[in-house]
This record gives structure tokens, C-alpha cells and sequence, in this order.
């Protein structure tokens, strides 16, 4: 989430990346960008954000700041402006590496702040983004299980298990889940976002 909103912060959509020589042999999840590949960040950001890309999200890191380790320091930088006062980014993907933590409450308000932003809601809300020769669906279920789903983002470790940042608005009301180390997660928070939006109505 840190990592999309510090790209649409600091680098204009139609902008082209260019991948240098360690980026496609990223870990995990990824899109196979390939050497000298030339990809707008608008691409970077969907297969970031819906196909949990984490070689797209090394491409965005080092175009921002050079390197992961450098990108890491303005992810910081940005959590504790969003309250995650209790969070340590070491790298820009989520991959499991000492000392990066986070906590729920960190992820819920970092998923707040994300939220904020309209080109961030865009892209996340998204159930599928096609331009040029890839096509990306969102990996978050809630999208079409919940009404009024517009987010945010899934995650997995071995480490943390699956994670889940979930959002949707209803009446201009907007409620935040996140749960950690569950197994069962899409219906946990459907159950829990219902809960909320019946037993906690907004006042106007």
C-alpha cells in the first residue's frame, strides 16, 4: 500500500520505467518484467496493487529512490505520517526480511491514508486492468462478495500467513478491516464489515 502511494505521489502515471538487470529475478509473486523492458507506471501500479507483483513493486522503488534500501526510508517516512507508529519497512514488497513488521492497527490507518487518495481508489477498486499484451485481475475476492467493496490489498507470507487490508463505503460511510494469520480471511471480513456497517451506522 506504502509503496503505490508513494508512486502516485512522486512520479506522473504515463512516466516509463525502464527495468534494469536485477529486478526480473525478483521473489514471489511477479509479472516477469524482463531486462531493458520499457513499462509505464500505471502498469507497475495495477500489477503492483491487483496481482501482488513484487517485481513491479522493486521497479517503482529504485525509479523513486534509487534503491530498495533508500525507498525503504521514505516508506517510513510516510507510515508514521499515516500513524503506523509501531512499523519497520526494509523492503518495498512485503517478502519476509528481518525486522520489517507491521501490526494491524499500523496496516489499518496506512490503509486509511491510502484511501484518501483518488488515483490510489482507483486502482485498488479495480477488478481488472488490461493495456498492451498484459491483462491483470484483482486478487481481492472482496470486491465481489461485499457491497460496496473498493479495496485495499492482499497479502501472503509463510511467516505472517495471509493478510488482508479490506475497505468498502456504503452511504458515505467507510469502514477499514485488516486481519492477520487467517486462514479464512474473505469470510471473516465479510461477516465483520456487515457488522459494521448494521451495528455502526454513520451519524450524520
Amino acid at each position: 500500500m506504502i509503496t503505490c502511494l508513494l508512486a502516485i505521489e512522486n512520479l506522473e502515471m504515463d512516466h516509463v520505467v525502464t527495468i534494469d538487470d536485477e529486478t526480473p529475478f525478483t521473489e514471489g509473486s511477479r509479472i516477469y518484467l524482463l531486462e531493458d523492458e520499457q513499462i509505464t507506471v500505471e502498469n507497475l501500479l495495477y500489477a503492483l496493487m491487483l496481482e501482488s507483483a513484487n517485481d513491479a513493486a522493486v521497479a517503482l522503488a529504485k525509479e523513486i529512490s534509487g534503491s530498495t534500501e533508500a525507498f525503504a526510508v521514505k516508506m517510513n517516512e510516510r507510515a508514521k505520517e499515516l500513524g503506523a507508529t509501531s512499523t519497520n519497512f526494509v523492503n518495498p514488497n512485503g517478502l519476509h526480511t528481518e525486522g520489517h513488521l507491521s501490526t494491524v492497527h499500523d496496516l489499518a490507518m496506512i490503509a486509511k491514508g491510502c484511501m484518501e487518495n483518488e488515483t490510489f481508489r482507483t486502482v485498488v477498486s479495480s477488478k481488472s486492468f488490461t493495456e498492451h499484451s498484459r491483462s491483470f485481475t484483482n486478487h481481492n475476492k472482496l470486491l465481489w462478495r461485499v457491497e460496496g467493496a473498493d479495496g485495499v490489498k492482499t497479502g501472503y507470507t509463510k511467516k505472517a500467513g495471509r493478510i488482508l487490508a479490506g475497505s468498502a463505503q456504503r452511504d458515505g460511510q467507510r469502514l477499514i478491516c485488516v486481519t492477520i494469520c487467517d486462514p479464512d480471511d474473505w469470510r471473516d471480513q465479510q461477516a465483520l464489515l456487515e457488522y459494521g456497517f448494521s451495528e455502526f451506522p454513520a451519524k450524520m
